[in-house]
């Protein structure tokens, strides 16, 4: 008898089972139901623009140049002219700064500042064409002797001697570089970021927005 009246109450019970068991498959489907679309659109929230250090496509520079010692982090995207200026005035860059550009690609920042401000550059970039084509770049705007590319590993490179610094890197890299940054550089050295801040790790103090793009300032702090 209890297992007639057990049949039963499953067989009455099995429906609402079943409709339960659908909607919580359901629930971790949009509202809409279009999970590719929303599958896509996380997708490029995760995707971020990459810069500097791999070889450009058609580079004079390439023939016969060696690889890079390691893969590089990401690829060469160069700085827009207007960025290089407003990223050099919002550093403030005077005379007697010494100014470092990790990740300098074809050597457009420390060779403007070289011209604006007669300051001292030193780019660093993982990539042998890329320095190439900087020296190179560096010898058509006539300023051999105030700046210098190094092909080295940005993150096992000295740097204290910068009293600016400036990066076109990946928010990721800008996080990873930061111990570096803070135990290497003097108090007061200024940090000018391209695109890219540090996440909640190092709140910028100032952010200015230029040519379609963000650039983000840090100072230093006393120890």
């Amino acid at each position: 008898m209890k297992s007639k009246k057990t049949l039963i109450a499953l067989a009455i019970c099995t429906p609402f089972l079943l409709a339960c068991a659908d909607k919580a498959v359901n629930a971790y489907e949009p509202a809409d139901g279009n999970a590719t679309s929303a599958a896509a659109n996380e997708d490029a929230m995760n995707t971020t623009h990459t810069v500097t250090a791999a070889i450009g496509p058609d580079s004079p520079h390439a023939e016969g140049a060696p690889p890079p010692s390691r893969e590089p982090d990401v690829i060469y995207v160069p700085t827009p002219e207007p960025v290089v200026d407003a990223m050099l005035n919002l550093a403030g860059v005077k005379a007697g700064d010494v100014l470092y550009d990790l990740g300098s690609g074809d050597g457009r920042i420390p060779i403007a500042a070289a011209q604006r401000f007669g300051v001292r550059g030193v780019g660093i970039d993982i990539n042998p064409v890329r320095v190439r084509e900087a020296n190179a770049n560096a010898e058509t705007a006539g300023v051999t002797n105030l700046v210098t590319f190094k092909e080295a590993d940005l993150f096992k490179e000295d740097i204290s001697e910068a009293s600016v610094v400036t990066l076109y890197l990946l928010q990721s890299l800008n996080v990873k570089l930061r111990p570096k940054l803070l135990a290497e550089l003097k108090p007061g050295t200024r940090i000018v970021s391209h695109a890219f801040d540090m996440a909640d790790q190092w709140e910028p103090e100032q952010t200015q927005e230029v040519d379609g793009t963000r650039i983000y300032l840090w100072t230093v702090p006393e120890r």
